[in-house]
């Protein structure tokens, strides 16, 4: 059974950095972060492959956000940078056995494996 655990949300101010880990049991999936702000859906906002590690970002986050993967660590991580009070919510990692596609960043019900959460809180 994969495990997830995240690691590293916090409070910033607008501007600010954050950097988010993911420590995984195995890591041979296509692997991403999620989130969810309160009364709202769970979208996607960066996935990552195992092999290749093509990249795929929600369009809110590009350009501000690095989503990177260490297959030797089981380690995933989303570096945050220029955050902006939309960006607070829940963070959840996620994997799933299917490579990923840029229009999986839709579809969190595909993935099947999920860390408990951690809240990222941008002031403004």
């Amino acid at each position: 059974q994969l495990q997830l655990v995240e690691s590293g949300g916090g409070s910033v101010q607008a501007g600010g950095s954050l950097r988010l880990s993911c420590a995984a049991s195995y890591s041979n999936r296509c692997m991403g972060w999620f989130r969810q702000a309160p009364g709202k859906e769970r979208e996607g906002v960066a996935l990552i492959n195992p092999e290749d590690g093509s990249p795929y970002y929600a369009d809110s986050v590009k350009g501000r956000f690095t989503i990177s993967r260490d297959n030797a660590k089981n380690t995933l991580s989303l570096q945050m940078n220029r955050l902006k009070p939309e960006d607070t919510a829940m963070y959840y990692c996620a994997a799933r056995a299917p490579l990923c596609r840029l229009g999986d960043l839709g579809t969190a019900f595909s993935f099947g494996y999920w860390g408990q959460g951690t809240q990222v809180t941008v002031s403004s």
